[in-house]
């Protein structure tokens, strides 16, 4: 496994374990569903599935995940590595607002999943935790 984002929490968050274990057992396995809900990243593997939150919410805050790339052609890769980059403010109601891209790398490619936080300027920042979870 690369650096990419086991390194970032480390640096960003400290010691996340759950997530860090999370990541680590989902490199290597083949993605069979992959969805993105407002509040979620899920990679569905044969039996588990591998959830990806932003668990930062605060008081006066709008948090949401979303991707432009067509997750479907996606289903059958194999699972490389994570990685969580800056992104720049995007204008909104209320002035700017957070971004942060998270990078999933597969052997057919990168997609892009990009968190948002939406604050009012006294909030900020994002806390990014992944968990497996048996399926449905």
């Amino acid at each position: 496994m690369s650096a990419g984002f086991t390194v970032m929490i480390h640096q960003l968050f400290g010691d996340n374990s759950e997530t860090v274990k999370a990541i680590k057992e989902s490199i290597g396995k083949t993605a069979k569903k992959i969805t993105c809900s407002g509040d979620a990243l899920r990679i569905y593997f044969d039996d588990k599935y591998l959830s990806i939150i932003d668990d930062g919410q605060s008081c006066c805050e709008d948090r949401y995940l979303h991707t432009d790339d067509d997750l479907e052609y996606y289903v059958g890769s194999k699972i490389l590595d994570f990685e969580l980059l800056e992104a720049p403010d995007v204008a909104s109601e209320y002035g700017e607002h957070e971004v942060m891209f998270l990078h999933v790398k597969t052997d057919r490619g990168v997609f892009t999943i990009e968190t948002h936080n939406e604050h009012n300027g006294y909030y900020g920042g994002f806390v990014i935790e992944a968990r497996i979870y048996d399926a449905d």
